[in-house]
């Protein structure tokens, strides 16, 4: 099977893009998958990390301003529909598939303009302009909500599948799980919390964290906390006028991204995250306890959304973004590992609504196309 999957911008579109291209070439090994992106976006790190060759066109997000910035844009995005379209047909894919990200819009359109098959998959619960728009050019929409099947007309076939995430649960042995934890430079004495707010960070949790730091507040459990790229050396610079150094802290293992996501999210006893449907997908696959800070102003609150599908089965706490500070946070955690029974449903909660099926049904959806 040839196949080009667009995914570009966070890993929130990336990493569902590779899971994929990973499951494509576990059922058929001599597939050749190729990615489509922008040059801004965390693909250029990600996609080659993976193993797969990524292209590059223009695109970009357009308003409904008319000002001289969104003329440049618009004209460069018409430019990456040419781009798209040349890829393409150079390399002759059997479907092109659609994983988020502005990207989408140019490399879909191409695709339909060219009689190629094409798959989109939506991970939210409110579906997006983009999918919305391209509904009528699409052969199938994929969604990880089943209330978000309702939400798209136009594409005559919408099927609910989760969302696709690389991602799995381990049952690592007491040895394998003392081997990871211990190259943070952390031990198994104290519970372990894993925090992060994307790929890109979230300033208003590293806020927090960093309240949590300079009060010294953590004394009774360990953090392993991806700030984000752009955010490290901000913070580092912060710290460092307290005279606290960021690669020395107390309990405390600090990352600007964090690469081996899989092995820490399977060893930690709680995440504490923003609520994205990826995000929510892996939490639920793992089964883990939860603290969720959704993301405020996006479209139809669907990170609020996708927060309480997880509270109202007793599967995670939410604070909300204009509520947080160290003390609330310190608070909540404190509250959750004093019970480690609670914590233990908590668990098996998050894992009942799992969705670790998502790959093969999106596979079976991709050969209905690949004839």
């Amino acid at each position: 099977m040839r196949v080009i999957i667009a995914a570009a911008g966070t890993a929130g579109h990336i990493n569902p893009g590779l899971a994929i291209a990973n499951k494509i070439k576990k059922e058929e090994p001599n597939s050749k998958i190729i990615f489509i992106g922008t040059t801004r976006g965390l693909e250029n790190d990600l996609v080659p990390r993976n193993g797969y060759e990524l292209k590059t066109i223009d695109a970009y997000g357009l308003s409904k301003e008319i000002s001289i910035d969104n003329l440049k844009k618009m004209y460069k995005t018409l430019k990456g529909f040419g781009e798209a379209k040349k890829i393409i047909k150079e390399f002759k894919p059997d479907i092109v598939i659609g994983t988020g990200g502005y990207i989408c819009g140019a490399t879909i359109m191409a695709a339909s303009k060219l009689k190629i098959p094409t798959l989109l998959h939506e991970s939210n619960a409110f579906p997006g302009k983009a999918v919305k728009m391209l509904a009528k050019k699409t052969n199938t929409i994929l969604v990880s909500f089943k209330d978000a099947v309702s939400r798209i007309k136009g594409c005559s076939n919408v099927v609910f599948t989760g969302t696709p995430v690389k991602i799995k649960k381990i049952n690592y042995s007491k040895e394998q799980k003392e081997k990871i934890i211990k190259e943070t430079g952390l031990n198994l004495e104290k519970p372990l919390v894993l925090i992060f707010g994307g790929s890109q960070g979230a300033k208003k949790i590293n806020d927090t964290i960093v309240e949590i730091i300079e009060n010294k507040m953590n004394n009774n459990y360990q953090m392993i906390w991806a700030t984000g790229p752009k955010q490290y050396d901000i913070i580092k610079q912060d710290l460092e006028k307290n005279s606290i150094d960021i690669e020395n802290l107390k309990n405390i293992k600090a990352y600007p991204y964090i690469y081996n996501m899989e092995e820490l999210m399977n060893v930690v006893d709680i995440i504490v995250a923003r609520s994205g449907a990826m995000t929510i997908t892996e939490i639920s696959n793992l089964g883990k306890p939860s603290i969720l800070v959704p993301l405020p102003n996006v479209s139809h609150n669907h990170q609020l959304y996708n927060a309480k599908a997880l509270e109202k089965i007793g599967a995670a706490k939410i604070i909300l973004n204009d509520e947080i500070d160290g003390k609330k946070l310190n608070d909540t955690i404190m509250e959750m590992i004093k019970d480690k029974k609670e914590l233990l449903e908590m668990g098996k909660n998050a894992y009942s609504i799992s969705t670790a099926d998502a790959e093969e049904k999106i596979y079976k959806e991709i050969k209905k196309l690949v004839k």
